[in-house]
């Protein structure tokens, strides 16, 4: 008689569950997030066309990760690449290149508070103030100017939208140019690399929105920071092997951003292919990814030195493909997208070099952002 019982109670079990709809059953399972202290997102780019991105979080003093945080929370995925995330206040901002779309979030808790939509092939997003911003693209031979909030100190949620553009087409039809990626602000000027088939670092007056200047850099400029002394520096690839747009040796350049004018160039050999040139807290030691991590004061009398050794520099694939810097404590993370199929890692370093911490995130780690504490 218990028998029966037992199995009938477990019949009426599985008949209830199976009456629920499905976003009950993930409500009452979802990821319930809440944070104060600081902490560091990643943007796991994921496979083109596969729309597998996907956004982890790295709790820097308890030495934890959680992965699939986006999905977990909201219920949903991000789309096709995650390029690059920018937090303002308590919002995130995550840019979802292949999907045309910047999802915002709250960065606390994760949960998705809005989305802005309309763009063509979105890189990285650029703040002027509350209510503008530059989002640079990949394809649609402009900048975007976009409102990143809306309406959102009234109904909280972000109903962003584009609000107007900046032309950056020029007279090169052979060439899909400009194509701009990162920004960085000298006064009120706007710098931006044009990677993809390029050699411009664009400048943009944001009184009037308008190009007001174009300097000429090495082969496919990849990155840009800006130093304390005002002083801009970028690394270039090179291009490849039997490019349309021909290939050369890569670089690291320094520009001064008053007078607009390249200021230094180092060389590397041919077949190199440097990128993520990132810059210290106190703005005034870089470091950079080529095969291994190398460092150097943002100095023109100074020489690259290799900081960290890339342990998988001999395989046909994997190695080295992030990094940024700690802004507070000068520790170095670096991510290593393996074979690009499988989850990355990321590796944690204190500012001398000696490991701290190695932890898997997403496929394909190719961006991090620093979360301040609220504390």
């Amino acid at each position: 008689m218990q028998r029966i019982n037992i199995f009938l109670l477990l019949l009426l079990l599985i008949g209830f569950a199976s009456c629920m709809k499905d976003e009950v059953l993930w409500q009452k399972g979802r990821m319930n997030h809440k944070s104060r202290s600081a902490g560091l997102f990643i943007t796991n780019e994921g496979n083109f066309m596969y729309g597998n991105s996907s956004l982890s979080y790295y709790d820097m003093e308890e030495e934890t990760v959680e992965n699939l945080v986006f999905f977990e929370t909201n219920g949903f995925p991000m789309g096709d690449v995650a390029q690059s995330m920018v937090i303002r206040d308590t919002l995130g901002y995550v840019v979802i290149n292949n999907s045309s779309k910047i999802y915002v979030i709250n960065t606390n808790t994760f949960k998705c508070v809005g989305k802005i939509i309309g763009l063509n092939s979105p890189r990285y997003i650029h703040f002027l103030g509350k209510h503008k911003a530059y989002v640079t693209d990949l394809y649609a031979k402009k900048i975007s100017i976009i409102d990143p909030l809306g309406d959102y100190e009234k109904t909280g949620i972000v109903n962003g939208k584009i609000i107007g553009s900046i032309d950056v087409s020029n007279d090169d039809t052979e060439f899909y140019q400009h194509p701009t990626e990162q920004m960085v602000q000298y006064k009120q000027f706007v710098f931006t690399n044009c990677w993809s088939y390029d050699n411009k670092i664009l400048v943009i007056d944001t009184n009037t929105d308008k190009v007001v200047d174009t300097i000429e850099v090495l082969k496919q400029p990849t990155s840009l920071v800006i130093d304390r002394f005002n002083h801009i520096w970028t690394i270039t690839d090179g291009g490849y092997k039997d490019s349309p747009y021909g290939q050369e040796a890569p670089g690291l350049q320094c520009i001064d951003a008053e007078t607009r004018k390249v200021l230094k160039t180092w060389r590397f050999e041919f077949d190199d292919w440097p990128s993520e040139v990132q810059i210290n807290g106190t703005k005034d030691i870089l470091y950079f990814i080529n095969k291994h991590v190398y460092r150097m004061p943002a100095s023109l009398t100074a020489e690259p030195e290799c900081f960290i050794k890339n342990p998988d520099v001999d395989k046909q694939n994997g190695g080295f493909y992030g990094l940024t810097i700690d802004p507070n404590t000068g520790e170095i993370y670096v991510a290593n997208a393996i074979d690009y199929q499988q989850q990355g890692i990321v590796y944690r370093f204190d500012r001398t070099g000696i490991p701290v911490d190695t932890f898997k995130v997403g496929i394909i780690p190719g961006a991090f952002c620093f979360k301040p504490s609220l504390d």
